[in-house]
């Protein structure tokens, strides 16, 4: 009996175990079994259907993807079967398109933002100068002058807007808010005080750069520049200059709005005070106290 104890442990040993499903051996006699690399003990066995399957989840639709043994790091070695030339050619082809299609889609997309923009600069120029007087001056120019200088115009007024001169004039009043005494009267809560030790900027600066509405701020800039320039000065009679006199009235009053309300912003920041902590029984005995010493004065009457 002693010794078939150790001839039962050398056939468990040597029994195969598949390391993806956990079957024996003895389980199934007609799987076809793998040793895909240098592992050994437990790890060294796997089914060939098992190691398929695991295969496929890790190539992903790949599958002329290597892939390594997740234990000893071995690359498997994957053979096909032959195949003829038409399925050859084919396969080719397919590898060919998989690594042309995303340079292609990328000079689509390239394509596409370069059209738009010369479509957009093409609306802004009959926006800003008239429409008739627009496709007058689009029909005369050079037609590369045009392909190279409209899409320039949606980029030039992106770069434009993400020109934030607010901050120079925040950091000029900041600085000079004492000898501007002027503006106390005539502006409406400049007059708060400004603290003694100036707050970091990470605290204050709360208009960060957005990529979205600098775009959007940008793009629809020519609009408001139109619309302002119809609206207040009517007087003028080209549309080039009621555009630009508009633009420029709508920049610096939204500028000044603006710097006036981050201003605004930063002195209620800077003003803020953080109260001491009150347990409840002390805030209830100091409102008790009082109406004890009044219930005493009454009593003493």
């Amino acid at each position: 009996m002693a010794a078939a104890a150790p001839v039962a442990t050398l056939q468990e040993a040597s029994e195969r175990h598949c390391w993806v499903c956990f079957a024996t051996e003895g389980d199934d006699r007609s799987a076809e079994w793998v040793c895909p690399c240098r592992c050994k003990g437990s790890t060294k066995w796997i089914h060939q259907a098992c190691l398929q399957r695991w295969l496929d989840e890790k190539q992903k639709g790949n599958s002329i993807g290597s892939v390594n043994c997740p234990q000893c790091g071995t690359e498997y070695c994957i053979v096909f079967p032959k195949v003829g030339p038409v399925v050859y050619f084919l396969q080719q082809v397919d590898r060919i398109l998989s690594k042309v299609s995303p340079f292609a889609a990328a000079g689509i997309v390239v394509g596409t933002l370069y059209w738009s923009a010369v479509t957009y600069g093409a609306v802004t120029v009959m926006q800003v100068v008239g429409h008739k007087k627009g496709l007058d001056v689009m029909e005369r120019a050079d037609p590369l002058f045009l392909l190279m200088g409209l899409p320039t115009i949606p980029v030039m007024l992106v770069l434009g807007k993400m020109i934030r001169w607010e901050e120079y004039v925040l950091r000029v009043w900041r600085k000079y808010s004492s000898k501007l005494q002027v503006l106390h009267s005539w502006v409406p809560g400049t007059s708060r005080p400004i603290p003694s030790i100036p707050l970091a900027e990470s605290r204050y600066q709360s208009d960060h750069l957005s990529i979205s509405r600098t775009l959007c701020g940008a793009l629809v800039f020519p609009t408001i520049a139109s619309l302002v320039g119809r609206v207040t000065f009517q007087r003028v009679n080209s549309n080039l200059q009621r555009t630009i006199l508009g633009g420029i009235a709508f920049v610096a009053i939204k500028g000044a709005l603006k710097v006036y309300f981050r201003q605004q912003q930063y002195l209620i920041q800077a003003n803020r005070r953080i109260l001491n902590f009150a347990e409840k029984e002390d805030a209830e005995k100091d409102l008790a106290q009082p109406e004890e010493d009044s219930g005493s004065e009454v009593g003493l009457s």
